[in-house]
């Protein structure tokens, strides 16, 4: 099966060096089809936005990264440790309950759904292997990042060779948290405390998310390991952002993708 495709799309998503040698992009909201809360660049597929728009922003996103879109593979995210393997496509939303893809088929490109979470993706230095993972809190201290590396490895991937980035996610001065999930967080994982700052309000942290998913990947032996410091609560225009909708009382949200392929187009 082909999954080539060379169309032009105007999308800008944000790249890294460190990933140069793997076609990837953390996708902003701009650049899409969709209207109102789900302006304009929404992919998630459970966000409540119409199927035709769904669609034809996803084929804008898989066009960008020279795939078909059937083979823009995601998976149904619960904020867990679980990797699938792909390496065959299936159709959109129907992807298995996890939170993490890996590949090395050229014919496919893997992607993970974010608005706060942090989106991290990875690539062996020749980009022959890659990966995304879906990071909120609870995936991060779940074994998410670490079981990405680990599912790597039988495909080829050395892990002193692999490269990560965090993309755009809630930065530590806008993620204000409470005492529960400081103490979720810190009573498992002793050296995580390094990551709470004193909060705005009495009893309450702020949470470096990024720089917690940078620490265990490079506590998991990567060597070459970065985050890309965009706050997507501050950035409106840019970013969907989870917290930012909460604050303003609740209602629809679409969510930006980051997608990953290997360096070698198929076809």
């Amino acid at each position: 099966m082909s999954c080539s495709s060379t169309a032009p799309t105007g999308l800008a998503p944000l790249t890294s060096p460190l990933l140069g040698q793997a076609r990837h992009g953390f996708f902003t909201r701009e650049g899409g089809v969709s209207s109102g809360p789900y302006a304009s660049l929404n992919c998630s597929t459970r966000s409540g936005d119409s199927a035709e728009n769904l669609a034809r922003n996803r084929q804008l996103v898989a066009s960008h990264m020279g795939v078909q879109a059937d083979c823009l593979l995601g998976v149904t995210q619960v904020h867990g440790p679980v990797v699938v393997t792909a390496t065959s496509p299936w159709p959109a939303g129907t992807g298995a309950e996890a939170d993490a893809l890996v590949t090395s088929n050229p014919a496919l490109a893997i992607g993970v759904i974010t608005a706060d979470c942090a989106p991290v993706l990875f690539s062996t230095a020749q980009g022959t292997v890659v990966g995304a993972a879906h990071a909120g809190w609870r995936g991060a201290l779940s074994g998410v990042l670490e079981a990405t590396i680990e599912a790597m490895l039988p495909l080829g991937a050395v892990r002193e060779d692999i490269r990560a980035v965090v993309g755009p996610c809630i930065a530590q001065e806008s993620y204000e948290t409470a005492e529960d999930m400081h103490t979720a967080i810190t009573s498992a994982d002793k050296q995580a405390a390094r990551f709470f700052a004193p909060g705005k309000q009495a009893g309450h942290y702020q949470f470096d998310l990024a720089g917690w998913c940078v620490f265990r990947l490079q506590r998991a032996g990567l060597k070459h390991v970065a985050a890309l410091g965009v706050d997507t609560l501050s950035d409106e225009t840019r970013f969907f952002s989870h917290r930012r909708r909460t604050l303003a009382g609740g209602g629809p949200i679409g969510h930006q993708i980051s997608v990953i392929a290997t360096g070698t187009r198929n076809g």
